[in-house]
């Protein structure tokens, strides 16, 4: 049934750009969620009227994850070519993607945490202050906690926005559904190998979604 409707479709190298395409999107999303955390916590403990309030710092880090929020992300690969080669030894294969991937979406993401923490009741912040607790405290106990379906809430959008990364570097030889999709099906006049893989990527989209949703209505106590 599959060979009448995908008949140039290599299943077995479908499958190992699956495999390459979960695994770029899996590695850049817990590398990002760290360093999204970590950026939109100074954000916005740095901000107004906040613990760490410091107008310097707030402008400095605003300013670098808004340049590279705003990259268009196909020229964001190209323009970090020299430093993936630097880290990676190499701007083909699955690896070399991830430095792209993670300086793409860790700052799009850093704003999201940072919306998240600014939509927290602050008398429960101030209530946490007014008792002693240090600021690891407040973070650890306050912050973090209170936003955490909003924060995977938006991780949810960030690993969508990955996989669409993926398919990106993909043209330029990072491997994944992308590569496969233009190489043996844009290239070749392949269509079904083209359709197949936008099929999976789909698949992965629609699975993504619904472990996110899930795991936010969990964590969503309200």
């Amino acid at each position: 049934m599959l060979e009448n409707i995908f008949p140039n479709v290599d299943w077995e190298k479908m499958w190992e750009a699956t495999v390459e395409t979960m695994y770029m999107t899996g590695m850049a999303v817990v590398i990002t969620f760290v360093l999204g955390i970590i950026l939109g916590l100074i954000l916005f403990l740095t901000s107004k009227n906040n613990i760490w309030e410091n107008r310097i710092v707030y402008m400095i880090t605003s300013a670098v994850v808004n340049v590279f929020r705003s990259i268009p992300f196909i020229i964001l690969i190209v323009l970090l070519i020299p430093f993936t080669k630097f880290l990676i030894g190499t701007i083909r294969g699955a690896n070399a993607a991830l430095p792209a991937l993670i300086i793409g979406a860790a700052p799009f993401y850093a704003r999201m945490v940072e919306i998240a923490l600014r939509e927290i009741n602050k008398g429960v912040i101030e209530a946490a202050k007014s008792m002693g607790a240090r600021t690891s405290t407040i973070i650890w106990k306050v912050l973090l906690p209170e936003s955490m379906p909003a924060l995977v809430s938006g991780l949810t959008v960030t690993a969508i926005a990955l996989v669409g990364f993926t398919a990106m570097a993909g043209v330029i030889g990072a491997g994944g559904l992308g590569n496969l999709a233009y190489l043996d099906g844009f290239q070749r006049s392949r269509d079904d190998v083209t359709l197949a893989a936008t099929i999976i990527i789909l698949i992965i989209v629609f699975a993504i979604q619904f472990i996110g949703d899930t795991i936010t209505k969990i964590l969503d106590k309200r």
